[in-house]
């Protein structure tokens, strides 16, 4: 449904430097600005989500300053309601090279073409706030707006450290497509979950207990 969401409480963790995030996504409907994960505290804001022109925006922003402290933005847009699209992203501030500090595979291909005003790095060892505490959704915004229409599977939030994109989808040997691992071997870290797995439930998959709650 457009108007449903997740929504979990965080426990804090001011010196993350690196996770991953995977999901499995399958549009309903385009041409409206969606979110996929969403976090805030203070004025600190952690979005993953897609806009109005269906390119994936993914950024830490400070709503006091309006500066970005990092971002990407895909040149490219994701219209097509009748495919499956698999993204990792990925974030380790600890990398030498600026850019590889940031990662986005798309269905097991790393997306390498950004806009250029909306391609800009985090500091090296800069907290990623993906885990800064307070409420976390999936499916909407902190502002409970810009509901994601469509289906969500999978969805694997791996807290500090980044594991292969390929932990998370393969290639079909028949096929050529890319399909899903339903079972990633990754260790999870403390805040890290799984849910969506083959089915609806929310229940973490990970071990962890990081369960999260249906809203709307």
């Amino acid at each position: 449904m457009a108007s449903t969401r997740l929504t979990r409480t965080q426990s804090s963790d001011t010196t993350n430097y690196n996770f991953t995030f995977s999901f499995w996504m399958k549009k309903s409907s385009t041409g409206a600005t969606t979110c996929i994960l969403a976090t805030q505290v203070g004025n600190d804001e952690f979005r993953a989500e897609f806009d109005s022109s269906d390119r994936l925006f993914w950024y830490k922003y400070n709503a006091n300053t309006s500066t970005f402290a990092w971002n990407l933005y895909t040149e490219r847009s994701f219209r097509d309601t009748n495919a499956w699209y698999h993204f990792v992203l990925q974030y380790d501030s600890t990398q030498a090279t600026a850019s590889n500090r940031l990662k986005m595979y798309v269905n097991g291909v790393q997306e390498t073409v950004f806009q250029s005003s909306y391609e800009n790095y985090p500091s090296q060892n800069e907290n990623s706030f993906a885990f800064q505490g307070g409420t976390a959704y999936i499916g909407c915004n902190e502002n409970t707006n810009a509901h994601f229409d469509g289906i969500l599977s999978h969805i694997n939030m791996v807290h500090g450290s980044t594991p292969a994109y390929t932990s998370f989808g393969s290639t079909d040997s028949t096929t050529g497509e890319w399909k899903i691992n339903t079972s990633p071997s990754v260790t999870y870290g403390s805040q890290g979950y799984f849910i969506l797995k083959d089915g609806s439930s929310v229940t973490d998959q990970s071990g962890n207990s990081n369960n999260w709650t249906v809203a709307n």
